[in-house]
């Protein structure tokens, strides 16, 4: 009994409120309502503040929600293990991923490998993926390296070059390579903090003592791409995931390397999971492929 209410309480925690819950555990809203009722009842805790149709953690569901993400992908894996035995024919694999660029090519070979997986994909900046690991919402994710984290397992992927792009009109689009020194003062289009190209163009810069004017924050590439259409100011980005376009012209560095290495992530104690570890199987089939092996 005791766990259909906590599997009632992580689903109303994970969705937002009961009828997202009960749509997800196709089960009644009244039951699900009853049993974490109950379960609050019988410890003498409030696990929920009740705001109409939605709720909010108070700081012992906060508490109990890790426990229970522990519990539910112990109960994954258990079906992981069961589906090795059967055949690995069917099971659900969550995916993050920085930008569709460094998986999509991954995921397609695996759902084709394991065409009865499900795979579920979210998009974030790199510090987002590794709570998404922590916070088991995520099962792998592909990402730029940021620094080391002992509750991380990190395999290499590949290896990007960071470039710059400018408007047409803008001056270094008659050029092929520029100094980095010649950014200086320069009006830039920067990513969110969190995002590893940024931070990696920032440590270039702080190495260089090389000062730009950054004139706007966005959160997304394609944003920073449409910034910089608009003539607003020069952007970075990995040289593979820059998308071409008549008004923009992309502009290498002649002075300094400046990279992004792409890495697929988990959390060690999960990496034999059965489904993590064949994900990690097409990974490394792949980066031998493309000749990325370090």
């Amino acid at each position: 009994m005791l766990y259909t209410q906590l599997r009632s309480f992580h689903a109303v925690a994970q969705e937002g409120g009961f009828t997202a819950a009960s749509k997800v555990l196709n089960i009644g809203q009244p039951t699900i309502t009853s049993q974490v009722g109950t379960l609050e009842s019988h410890f003498s805790v409030e696990l929920f503040y009740r705001r109409g149709r939605f709720v909010e953690l108070t700081e012992a569901g906060t508490a109990l929600l890790k426990i229970t993400r522990r519990i539910m992908d112990l109960q994954s894996e258990a079906t992981d293990l069961l589906h090795a035995f059967s055949g690995f024919h069917t099971g659900f694999l969550h995916v993050g991923a920085v930008g569709p660029y460094h998986a999509t090519e991954m995921l397609s070979v695996f759902s084709e490998r394991y065409p009865g997986i499900k795979l579920s994909v979210t998009v974030g900046n790199s510090r987002e993926m590794v709570q998404r690991l922590v916070d088991y919402t995520a099962d792998v994710a592909v990402m730029a390296h940021m620094e080391d984290d002992p509750r991380i397992y990190a395999m290499p992927y590949s290896r990007h070059p960071v470039i710059a792009f400018v408007h047409k009109n803008h001056r270094f689009a008659r050029r092929r390579r520029i100094r980095l020194e010649e950014l200086a003062g320069e009006r830039m289009v920067l990513r969110e903090n969190g995002s590893t190209t940024r931070l990696a163009f920032e440590k270039a810069l702080a190495k260089a003592g090389v000062e730009i004017d950054p004139v706007m924050e966005i959160g997304s590439r394609e944003a920073v791409w449409l910034a910089v259409a608009r003539g607003i100011g020069i952007g970075v980005v990995s040289e593979f995931e820059f998308i071409p376009h008549a008004d923009l012209h992309t502009v290498k560095f002649s002075n300094v390397d400046i990279v992004t290495t792409a890495h697929v992530n988990c959390l060690k104690e999960r990496r034999d999971s059965r489904l993590i570890s064949a994900f990690y199987e097409v990974a490394e089939e792949m980066k031998i492929l493309h000749g990325t092996v370090e």
